[in-house]
Order: C-alpha cells, then sequence, then structure tokens
C-alpha cells in the first residue's frame, strides 16, 4: 500500500523522472483513494479556487488559475477558441476590383482581418438574413486607388516615392453607420484591432472600391470569428533539489534551466545551487540532456501541479496571418 505522502504525490503531483512522466492522469474522483474525500463540493471549490493575473495588455493576458484541474483548464481554453462571440467581416460586396488580388482571395483576408467592437452590442443576425440591420451588422467601406506621383526623381525606383496609396492596409476600412447607429453608437470608434495589416498592394490605375458587412459570430463556426490567436496552458513546476549540488554540477545545472530558476550561491569557497524565488513567477524550462547525462534521481525532482493545484494560462488577442 502506497504511503500518505506517495498518494499525495500521486494525487496532485505530475512527476518529471529520468525514464518518462508519472501520474498524468486525474485520479481523484470518489472512492478512488481510502482516506480521502474527493466528492465535490462547491463551497470547498469556491475556498480553494483562484485567479492570479501574471500579466496583462492590450492583446495578451497571462494568468494562474489556483486549485483547478487540468482538465477544466483545457475547457477554458476551448470556450475561447471557440465559444465567445466577436465581430467578423461576413459578406464582401466587391463594386470594383483592378487589383492583382481576385475577389475571392480578397474577401477571405478583408474576414479574417480582427475587427474592434464589443459583440455584447449587436444580436446574431437570422440565418436566411440577407440585409443586415443596424442591431446585427457593422458595415465597412474600402475605396482606394493607386496613382503616381508627379514630384518623383525619375530616378528613383522606390514604390514608396514613385506612387501614392500603392499599399492597402487596414486602417483604409472606415466606418459606414447603418441606420440609427450614429445615434445608438454616439462614441463608438468601431476600426480593425490592428491599422498595418497589408491587404493588397496595387499599380498607378488599381484600384479597390468593396462594402463589408460584419456580423457576430464564434469561432465554432468559422476560425475568423475566433477572438483569440493563441490560448494555452500548462501545468504550474514544482522544483526540489534532493541533495547539495555543489562546483560544476551547480554551474550545469543553472545552465539546464531558464534564467532565474537556478541561483549560484558561494558557501565557504564551495559553490552551490539554490532554487530562486523567481520560479513560480517565470516557470521553466528543462533541457533535455539534463534528463540524458546526469544522475537526475539523486539530485533533482522537478513536478508539476495536477488537480487541485497550479495551472497557468496565456491569451493573445486575434491577428491576421502573415
Amino acid at each position: 500500500m502506497a504511503t500518505k505522502r506517495g498518494t499525495g504525490e500521486m494525487r496532485d503531483r505530475v512527476v518529471l523522472g529520468e525514464f518518462g512522466v508519472r501520474n498524468v492522469h486525474t485520479t481523484d474522483f470518489p472512492g478512488n483513494y481510502p482516506g480521502y474525500d474527493d466528492a465535490w463540493d462547491q463551497l470547498r471549490f469556491e475556498e480553494g479556487f483562484r485567479v492570479d493575473v501574471v500579466r496583462e495588455e492590450d492583446d495578451a493576458l497571462e494568468f494562474d488559475m489556483v486549485g483547478i484541474d487540468a482538465a477544466i483548464a483545457n475547457a477554458f481554453r476551448r470556450i475561447l477558441l471557440a465559444e465567445v462571440p466577436t465581430m467578423a467581416v461576413e459578406k464582401v460586396f466587391v463594386y470594383n476590383n483592378t487589383s492583382i488580388v481576385q475577389d475571392e482571395i480578397l474577401a477571405h483576408r478583408l474576414g479574417l482581418i480582427p475587427i474592434r467592437a464589443d459583440p455584447r452590442l449587436f444580436e446574431y443576425r437570422n440565418q436566411g438574413d440577407e440585409e443586415g440591420t443596424e442591431i446585427d451588422t457593422l458595415q465597412f467601406q474600402l475605396k482606394i486607388k493607386c496613382s503616381r506621383n508627379p514630384r518623383a526623381a525619375k530616378e528613383s525606383s522606390d514604390p514608396n516615392e514613385l506612387y501614392f496609396n500603392h499599399k492597402v492596409y487596414s486602417k483604409h476600412m472606415t466606418w459606414v453607420p447603418l441606420g440609427n447607429q450614429t445615434d445608438l453608437f454616439p462614441d463608438a470608434d468601431f476600426r480593425p484591432v490592428h491599422d498595418d495589416i497589408l491587404i493588397a498592394q496595387l499599380r498607378p490605375g488599381q484600384e479597390i472600391d468593396v462594402l463589408m458587412h460584419c456580423v457576430k459570430g464564434i469561432g465554432k463556426d468559422h476560425a475568423k470569428f475566433s477572438p483569440v490567436a493563441t490560448a494555452s496552458y500548462r501545468l504550474l513546476p514544482d522544483i526540489a533539489l534532493l541533495q547539495p549540488i555543489e562546483d560544476e554540477a551547480a554551474e550545469l545545472l543553472q545552465k539546464c534551466f531558464s534564467p532565474g530558476v537556478i541561483e549560484i550561491q558561494n558557501i565557504k569557497a564551495t559553490v552551490h545551487a539554490i532554487l530562486s524565488l523567481v520560479l513560480w513567477m517565470s516557470g521553466c524550462h528543462m533541457q533535455i540532456y539534463l534528463l540524458m547525462n546526469w544522475d537526475l534521481p539523486e539530485t533533482l525532482r522537478k513536478k508539476s501541479g495536477k488537480s487541485s493545484k497550479c495551472t497557468t494560462g496565456h491569451v493573445q488577442q486575434g491577428g491576421f496571418p502573415s
């Protein structure tokens, strides 16, 4: 029979050992471990669960979820990818397109441009409705024509000097209010998330004149509605030094991890390796030759939280594929 300590590690730790990864499955269901009450209790879950925001920017969010199973963290990731609604270009009305980009390709590129608009302000468009209304549609226009620069130097070969409007960017998309949207959204700033997304390149005489209808949708229906470019999670690492590591071994150990994880200290003219407090903030990546060429079980143990422990997530806002 497993000891109390071994059973506890099996329940809430994924262990990276010398010959493989152990305890990868969730096993803390009721009755699996004698002496443990693993029955679901909402009050106990609320007391043990918390979300710690590590980094928050305009287009990225990193946070730690403590007290939750990895399967639930993965469910959050899938919800972010497929269930959170956004606004995206659904229909493109091409009035004129003399660029080298075919109409279908142009419409596809426009559909992948993320739109800065709160989807809670709009309703889902009913299936079969061809005409949009002010409550379910955002309308954008892209109208641009390339022309020559009469003041360009004759010997110049730089398109930026020779032509005007030879590059079509997402910043050229302008919002055209439908119905009474001007009154409904007096302070609205509907526009693409990024202004520097290159849509097409033109030459003198070529032009693009299109009208776009943006509707509300979710990533499960089409990837263009997915609000994130990256949504990932990983188990938060927990590293333990099982014995003192000195001299060359300490320096080698430090090189095997990301900066800030292992700290070197001089104690009585001897180099010692200790775990840095930065570990829980930065995470770590153990290089493979540490596992292959070192006597790992006698010096170090790397574990990650499993059930009822820590999961760190990273979310990045959607963008345009290059």
